[in-house]
């Protein structure tokens, strides 16, 4: 971190140049990764599924490695047709509203225990904002694109955005009350402790880890909650009007969105980047680090391929219920249960 700060007050010293400069590359050091990771993600994706359904998947394209980035430039070159009776600055403008926020998330989630973009006191509030702001643009392209298919999609994804975006609130208000605070790097460190793994929040809140997960399957709009753009009923919801380019910008901004859930669930509830032997004394297992973090993220990540694999698509109406009348009593019922448990200090601080 010495050399970091070094580089960046040498930046800084030529001016205002230097510091746009430094925040330019800061943001490009978060976006850059992402990007790959997505990609990266999506062949991991499409070969994991291929072994579940006991075929090979991608297989010619860098041996499959690559089959994601030809996906990619595919799309780029691909010619983006726009129809005739569609709003035409509403219809482009919509797939980077739905990008913007999904990208603008990570700028608050702590890698490691230095390395994040911005360590905001009111860290978690900026997510559940940003999060929430993603559904505008799936609105707008519904509606833009003036398809009966697309606008069908559009208020299914309004209506169940809204829907879980209360729980995952809900379950985010239970991690406060245990860690006192909203910055996502003291929330890391609020479940260290020589217990290792028995000191994180997934145990005290255990139905708020179900709840926080299983609503971000659903705000990410995957199987088995992927009626917005259930292939079999509406075509492609919201997307079905969209080509090209603007088709890879909502594709990006979903992979992005199930990356960024993974994320968030290791961070608030499985410790982030500390070692599950934390405080053991085990040489290198006890050692806290980023890869931690990108373990954790790897297995949540890896369940979201899961659930698609093997969970059919439950119908409207029972997603409905499941987030209106199971979710939110359940988080309100533990929020009660973890004021009770901070205020008998079953939450130890961080050591």
């Amino acid at each position: 971190m010495m050399y970091v700060d070094a580089f960046r007050d040498w930046m800084i010293a030529f001016g205002p140049v230097g510091l746009v400069a430094w925040i330019v590359l800061k943001v490009l050091l978060i976006a850059v990764p992402v990007i790959l990771a997505v990609a990266f993600y999506v062949v991991w994706e499409r070969k994991l599924i291929g072994w579940m359904h006991v075929r090979h998947g991608p297989m010619y394209v860098g041996k499959g490695i690559l089959q994601a980035f030809a996906d990619v430039f595919k799309l780029l070159f691909k010619e983006v047709v726009q129809p005739t009776v569609a709003q035409p600055f509403l219809y482009r403008i919509a797939p980077l509203i739905a990008l913007v926020p999904a990208f603008a998330a990570w700028a608050v989630v702590p890698f490691d225990a230095q390395v994040v973009l911005s360590n905001a006191n009111a860290g978690l509030l900026y997510l559940l904002a940003m999060t929430s702001l993603g559904v505008y643009g799936i609105v707008l392209a519904g509606w833009a694109s003036n398809s009966k298919y697309a606008f069908l999609g559009a208020m299914r994804a309004a209506a169940q955005v809204v829907s879980y975006e209360i729980a995952m609130g809900f379950a985010l208000v239970g991690v406060l009350i245990a860690a006192g605070s909203l910055n996502l790097t003291e929330i890391v460190l609020a479940q260290s402790g020589n217990a290792g793994f028995l000191e994180w929040f997934m145990w005290p809140l255990l139905p708020l880890f179900v709840v926080f997960f299983v609503s971000g399957v659903a705000e990410t709009n995957r199987a088995p909650f992927d009626v917005v753009e259930g292939e079999s009923e509406i075509v492609a919801g919201h997307m079905v009007e969209y080509s090209g380019s603007q088709f890879a910008l909502f594709f990006l901004a979903e992979y992005a969105n199930m990356l960024l859930v993974s994320f968030l669930t290791s961070i608030f509830f499985v410790g982030g980047w500390l070692s599950p032997f934390h405080g053991w004394g085990i040489p290198l297992l006890s050692v806290d680090g980023w890869w931690w973090l990108l373990a954790k993220v790897f297995f949540f990540a890896s369940c979201f391929i899961w659930f698609r694999a093997s969970f059919p698509r439950y119908r409207y109406d029972q997603i409905m219920r499941l987030g209106w009348k199971v979710f939110i009593p359940i988080t309100i019922a533990w929020i009660c249960v973890t004021a009770l448990m901070a205020y008998y200090n079953v939450f130890t601080p961080g050591q």
